[in-house]
């Protein structure tokens, strides 16, 4: 199989990382994922799993952020197989962006092609209230370069027709669904009052310090991508309340059924977007 992975990346470390994984029995998946703040429940539904905490991983640091177990799962969901990262770590906890892009290429090295990363976001968007789930349809940067590399690809980050089909998917499965537009702040303090006005007059619906990167990424290795926000909290100035890290983990216990359901749907519905070898690629 061909890689998309450039000369310029050889001295990264993760095709070693993938080997030290294949020998601990991580096979092939199916169908990888990044589980934000809070939303580690999904590991549950994880059949007969390995686990191997990221301490035990070369190269990968051990998460500090609360809601951040740190450890991958690979194991099963019916007979797709499944490879879940359990925690993250981020650009504002000082690592580089070569270093919180390593989930995305082990999982591209070990031969999966698609990805889904979530996370815990603020919502922008009056018409969103705590505990809603977001498909991410669109990104926006402020213009900050999201690549580790010096010649990154040239593209947009497009995957309407996998947002399409995870909608109707979720419609069928009765589990309701917002789609809209995520900004990544680099953090880690929380927006202004300010920044959220000038945030929602951008287009943007909800706020968060992850995931952009990633799923650049995974969209530049030519994997399908999904991006997913559980609506947390309101934003600083559309709440009223001062922003707490704690309220986290209370709108992932209101929605872990229908997060861990949709997920599940996701990666073994016969008609999902996910469950073929779907390419995303749209250059400039």
């Amino acid at each position: 199989m061909k890689s998309n992975i450039s000369p310029q990346e050889s001295s990264v470390p993760f095709k070693n990382i993938a080997e030290r994984l294949c020998k601990k029995g991580i096979d092939v998946p199916d169908c990888s994922i990044i589980l934000g703040s809070g939303l580690d429940h999904f590991t549950n539904a994880i059949q007969n799993p390995l686990i191997i905490p990221y301490g035990d991983i070369p190269s990968f640091p051990e998460t500090a952020v609360d809601g951040h177990p740190g450890a991958l799962y690979f194991g099963s969901i019916d007979n797709r197989k499944v490879l879940a990262w359990a925690g993250r770590f981020h650009y504002y906890e000082g690592y580089p962006f070569s270093q919180t892009l390593l989930p995305i290429q082990v999982a591209h090295t070990l031969g999966c092609r698609s990805m889904i990363v979530t996370n815990a976001a603020g919502g922008i968007n009056d018409r969103f209230h705590v505990g809603d789930l977001m498909l991410i349809d669109e990104l926006i940067t402020l213009m900050v370069s999201l690549s580790p590399y010096n010649k990154p690809a040239l593209q947009r980050y497009i995957n309407d027709d996998i947002i399409n089909g995870v909608i109707r998917l979720a419609a069928n499965s009765g589990i309701p669904l917002n789609r809209g537009c995520y900004i990544y702040t680099k953090g880690p303090n929380y927006e202004t009052k300010a920044e959220v006005r000038a945030f929602r007059l951008l287009g943007a619906d909800a706020v968060g310090m992850s995931t952009a990167a990633e799923l650049y990424e995974a969209h530049r290795l030519g994997m399908s991508t999904l991006g997913i926000s559980l609506i947390t909290n309101k934003a600083t100035g559309v709440s009223k309340t001062i922003l707490d890290h704690s309220e986290i983990k209370k709108a992932a216990r209101m929605r872990k059924n229908d997060f861990v359901k949709l997920l599940s749907t996701i990666i073994t519905d016969k008609n999902s977007p996910l469950s073929g070898n779907h390419t995303r690629y749209h250059p400039l």
